[in-house]
């Protein structure tokens, strides 16, 4: 192959990248939305007298919503296109959030959120395709990587936000930050966005992409049950990560905000180098398993930061925050190389089904774990899930998306 061919191959066009960028834009808005009453946890309990399990509960029912739309909204993106799915399901979410700042009634406010989830699990389930669509395979990784930064970008701007609007203006403000951010992306992304050239029917071929990749062999179910394991110490760093820096650490609330912003960024980064590593390497499963022991060893790490000098635990915090969100684009470029043109909406809807089913249970039961045995304790438990993770990593890579 000549250096020009391999140009050829590997170039992407402007039009690519802008897709990319409305898309991360889109799904930041959404996880801003999602994210936001993990970050109103601190409040919650100490003024407002929830307990950690109480307001973990509370701080779920976003993703316990996504967990229920997650294949019907990437269903509808492999028949319908991404544009509008996008598009709605952002503007659905700015009236569950406009709903929110209503209402000072907890159930009320918690219906709020499993709504505001259940509309912006669109922006998971389609987007993933504009990537797989937009970008050729050896510059898949680098564009999931950026494709992934939407999820901890959208956590840096909450914990930079609403820990600050929601103690200064109250909850009501620190809510209506995602009527506006998901209001202003439904706009721009029915405006601007553009669904992805689809493969041509090829009726004389015989048709691979649409059997059903579950049917075929476990390489799909066994990405999906690694990944449900890896969010563990993912969500319990999001969800508990600024109480912890608060009450165990004695720090306030605006440093304590800033440190996890900063480890969201820094994480965000850590998606993009570990798909360009995958690229180079020629494989996703590879990175993947070697990131799951890495989580392992950063939660041990958690649980011996109360123990180490003045500083040293917001270190420990901000490599395992970058740790553990580096599986992401990895996973996600996995299961839809495997499923192929006709089955990716689908399989990146159950991929992060699986995802927020393990998520929505993080904040209740690592809550009642910190309250019953403490956090180091909870953050040793919490590293036996990607351990689980590791044996279970296909030994290699599947593909039928080309």
């Amino acid at each position: 192959m000549t250096q020009a061919s391999r140009l050829d191959k590997t170039a992407v066009s402007p039009k690519a990248w802008t897709m990319l960028g409305i898309g991360v834009a889109a799904q930041a808005a959404g996880t801003v939305f999602v994210s936001t009453p993990a970050f109103l946890i601190p409040l919650l309990h100490s003024e407002h007298g929830l307990s950690l399990t109480q307001a973990g509960t509370l701080a779920a029912a976003p993703t316990f919503g996504m967990v229920l739309t997650l294949v019907a909204w990437g269903a509808m993106a492999d028949r319908f296109g991404e544009k509008w799915v996008i598009s709605i399901g952002l503007a659905l979410t700015a009236i569950a959030a406009l709903a929110a700042t209503t209402t000072d009634n907890y159930a009320l406010l918690g219906i709020a959120f499993l709504l505001g989830g259940m509309a912006a699990a669109s922006t998971n389930a389609a987007s993933g395709r504009v990537v797989v669509g937009w970008f050729p395979k050896d510059r898949r990784g680098l564009a999931m990587g950026i494709r992934q930064m939407s999820q901890p970008l959208g956590v840096t701007i909450a914990s930079l936000t609403i820990p600050t609007l929601a103690a200064n203006v109250g909850i009501g403000w620190a809510v209506g930050l995602s009527v506006a951010l998901n209001g202003v992306l439904a706009l721009i992304c029915a405006a601007a966005l553009v669904n992805p050239p689809r493969p041509a029917a090829q009726p004389t071929d015989v048709p691979v992409e649409t059997v059903n990749p579950y049917r075929s062999n476990w390489f799909l179910w066994r990405i999906h049950v690694v990944s449900a394991l890896l969010v563990f110490p993912q969500f319990t760093l999001s969800t508990f990560g600024l109480v912890w820096l608060i009450s165990e650490q004695g720090w306030d609330a605006a440093p304590a905000g800033l440190l996890i912003g900063i480890s969201q960024f820094v994480g965000a980064l850590g998606r993009i180098v570990v798909g360009v590593w995958s690229d180079r390497a020629g494989s996703r499963v590879g990175p993947l398993r070697l990131v799951a022991v890495s989580a392992s060893a950063v939660m041990l790490a958690m649980a011996a930061a109360d123990a180490a000098p003045w500083g040293v635990p917001a270190l420990i915090l901000l490599l395992a925050t970058t740790v553990s969100v580096a599986d992401n684009g990895l996973a996600f470029t996995s299961v839809a190389e495997a499923a192929g043109p006709k089955w990716q909406g689908k399989a990146l809807g159950a991929q992060n089904t699986g995802q927020f089913i393990a998520a929505s249970a993080v904040g209740p039961v690592v809550g009642a774990l910190i309250g019953a045995v403490g956090y180091p304790l909870a953050f040793a438990i919490v590293a036996a899930f990607p351990a689980a993770a590791i044996p279970l990593v296909p030994s290699r890579d599947r593909d039928i998306s080309v």
